[in-house]
């Protein structure tokens, strides 16, 4: 055997040797494996996700301190039901004011019965039956409301009932006839505000998404 032939095999082996001491100090790779660079970009994200995650939430801070006892309740709600958003809730409470404040007055509670708790429901139907004997009527033009805001948010974390107060400011004009057609209430060209604070109920991960008006206050 010539002097170059052995001069491979001992190269060869040598090969065999160091690669056979890399795998046992690395290990071995299968698959798709990131690069360092990939590595510290997913790093970073992750750190922004954790930040995120542990500050506080803009839906609520938008509309609440977050340092008070409103903030913790909504909190609270909000892990019950994730997907409960404050202000889509006080986007359908400034709808629902106005459809039961119009229905109230007109004297007809059909279309807006099913978002008032029963006893504020009786309450109701009970002044509408009053002005119909006394043979009094409403006018009414709703022309707004001016401000939506939350007053109060309260959690039950047993019962998962969930209470939100919401502040309105209307503005309407509003005008009570007597039996002859004179105004003896209100203003038929007027406008007036009204100021109101409602509660307004709902059990949080129950399966119906309606929220009740439990009670009615100035």
């Amino acid at each position: 055997m010539s002097n170059p032939v052995i001069q491979l095999i001992v190269l060869a082996a040598i090969a065999v040797f160091l690669i056979l001491r890399l795998r046992g100090v690395l290990g071995t790779r299968d698959g798709f494996e990131p690069s360092r660079v990939e590595q510290d970009q997913a790093e970073r994200d992750f750190r922004v996700v954790e930040d995120d995650a542990s500050g506080d939430d803009s839906d609520l801070t938008d509309h609440v301190d977050p340092e008070s006892p409103a903030y913790a309740a909504l909190v609270a709600m909000k892990q019950v039901e994730p997907s409960f958003s404050l202000g889509e809730f006080l986007s359908g409470a400034k709808q629902a004011y106005e459809m039961i404040l119009v229905a109230f007055e007109n004297g007809n509670l059909d279309d807006v019965r099913a978002f008032l708790a029963p006893d504020v429901a009786e309450a109701f139907d009970g002044a509408i039956a009053m002005r119909d004997r006394s043979g009094r009527t409403v006018e009414v033009d709703f022309l707004g409301t001016r401000e939506t805001s939350l007053a109060a948010a309260e959690f039950d974390t047993d019962s998962n009932i969930a209470e939100l107060s919401v502040r309105f400011v209307g503005e309407m004009i509003v005008a009570t006839r007597d039996a002859d057609g004179q105004v003896v209430e209100g203003d038929a060209k007027k406008p007036r505000k009204q100021r109101d604070t409602w509660t307004f109920e709902r059990e949080m991960g129950a399966a119906d998404p309606n929220w009740r008006l439990v009670a009615t206050g100035a």
